[in-house]
């Protein structure tokens, strides 16, 4: 595999088979594995040397995080990215197929990162290579009834990509989203601005029931489905939809939420899947009765407001689920370990702590030019770069700050109490279904940190280096 990846530093594969192998999970208790990512990037996802756990005592001068497994909130659903049209096309056409069998286990397997949570488009959005929906018609034609629904756009690349990420991972879960309705449904008569006409919700919930029937047909179960990417955005030069938030109530409270209901459709309908800055917009929603009952959590992306607004949400509405859905790195932030620590802090942390079952990613893979794309960003970035011309891969900042997750904390862990002194280091801690511990801990500060983990009247020492991630993982 050596020869088919290429990266700035050195990469632990075997990692997940190591962790989670009688031999490690037969390891005294008593002592915690260490992994390690450098803002310097001298170590990127290296194992260090194991602590121990001893009685508590004093210890001047550190930072101590008190880790308490009784106390429970969320359970997590999983990790990933989303399969973009680009990410299919640069997998399928840009790599051979060794190449592509190899990312694959390492991206998806239990050898590897371990993602286990995917998200797709529901037709085109901005990384794909043209504007289509999985009903267009003729230009004054409608299809009222879905008759001519086909996933024929996704045959080429899409699905048989799938159908190896799932082959790697069996247990891969899947979300979609659209980014537009079809253009005959909407007020713009386009892919691209206007809004959802008022005739065409039963459309509409007919179309996204007719999609996640037909993925399931294919092997692809959709877990979970949001009604509209970014509702409150309308690109210019991509498909996108205007869907305020007493659009959604109304269309899921009266026409999708019964249609799934009456066809017993286990996917569940999520609200907002937009950015940290306008809670009151999924308030609004999860505040209409009938919309509410049909709602299963709302999703959050990242790219305006900050990541307790999730929190906001989650103290009004406690039954309500929390999903983070997208956020993608790219070039408005060059310098490597501050992109790093802002991945680490607001997403694997942040998302984490404000009760997010998934923390996903934007473009799984892209190719050395950022693309391919229709419009919108120039310069995001994928969690690997696919090279072109070789099929090489490069991994990218996103692929470590997951890895300090994907791979230690399983689906059905549960968040645990955390709670740290006055430092400088954050931190969020799990208990997996088989009992094991994991403590992911950044220090965002520009010296080392001396920290002290309290776990039932145990405790161990470790130091932080600045500006750097650490997984604690001890079963």
């Amino acid at each position: 595999m050596g020869a088919l990846l290429k990266d700035s530093g050195p990469v632990v594969l075997g990692l997940a088979a190591a962790m989670m192998s009688g031999s490690a999970l037969a390891h005294s208790a008593d002592r915690a594995q260490v992994w390690l990512t450098t803002g310097d990037q001298s170590h990127l996802m290296e194992r260090q040397g194991d602590i121990a756990f001893t009685p508590a005592t004093n210890r001047a001068g550190a930072q101590v995080i008190t880790i308490d497994p009784a106390h429970e909130f969320q359970s997590i659903e999983g990790f990933g990215a989303a399969m973009t049209d680009a990410s299919a096309y640069v997998l399928a056409h840009d790599m051979d197929k060794g190449q592509r069998r190899a990312v694959m286990r390492e991206l998806f397997g239990p050898h590897g990162l371990h993602l286990d949570f995917m998200r797709l488009t529901i037709g085109a959005s901005d990384f794909s290579m043209r504007d289509y929906s999985y009903d267009d018609m003729p230009a004054g034609a409608r299809d009222t009834r879905i008759a001519h629904f086909t996933l024929a756009p996704a045959r080429k690349d899409l699905l048989p990509v799938l159908q190896e990420a799932r082959a790697a991972n069996p247990q891969l879960h899947f979300m979609a989203s659209p980014w537009s309705a079809p253009g005959w449904m909407k007020t713009s008569g386009s892919m691209i601005g206007g809004t959802l006409r008022g005739d065409a919700e039963h459309s509409f919930a007919l179309y996204l029931t007719a999609y996640v029937q037909a993925m399931a047909h294919e092997g692809v179960p959709i877990a979970a489905i949001t009604v509209q990417n970014e509702p409150g955005f309308s690109p210019a030069d991509y498909p996108g939809m205007l869907l305020p938030p007493a659009a959604r109530a109304d269309f899921i409270g009266q026409h999708l939420g019964p249609m799934f209901a009456r066809r017993h459709m286990t996917t569940r309908i999520l609200d907002y899947d937009h950015n940290w800055d306008h809670p009151e917009s999924p308030m609004e929603v999860l505040n209409d009765p009938q919309a509410s009952r049909y709602i299963a959590g709302v999703a959050w992306h990242c790219y305006g407001g900050d990541v307790p607004a999730q929190s906001k949400i989650h103290d009004a509405f406690p039954r309500k689920d929390t999903y983070f859905t997208e956020c993608s790195g790219g070039g408005w932030v060059p310098v490597w370990d501050e992109a790093f620590g802002g991945m680490m802090r607001n997403l694997v942390i942040g998302a984490t702590r404000n009760w997010a079952k998934t923390v996903l990613l934007w473009n799984l893979a892209l190719d050395e030019s950022n693309g391919p794309h229709l419009g919108g960003c120039t310069d995001c970035r994928g969690v690997v770069t696919v090279n072109s011309k070789t099929g090489a891969i490069t991994r990218n900042l996103e692929y470590y700050a997951l890895s300090h997750i994907s791979r230690f904390v399983r689906r059905g862990a549960r968040r645990i109490a955390s709670t740290s002194s006055a430092g400088g280091v954050e931190d969020v801690a799990f208990r997996n279904p088989d009992g094991s511990l994991v403590l992911v801990a950044y220090n965002a500060g520009t010296a080392p940190a001396p920290i002290s983990m309290l776990v039932g009247g145990r405790q161990a020492n470790a130091t932080i280096p600045a500006r750097s991630a650490v997984t604690y993982f001890w079963p």
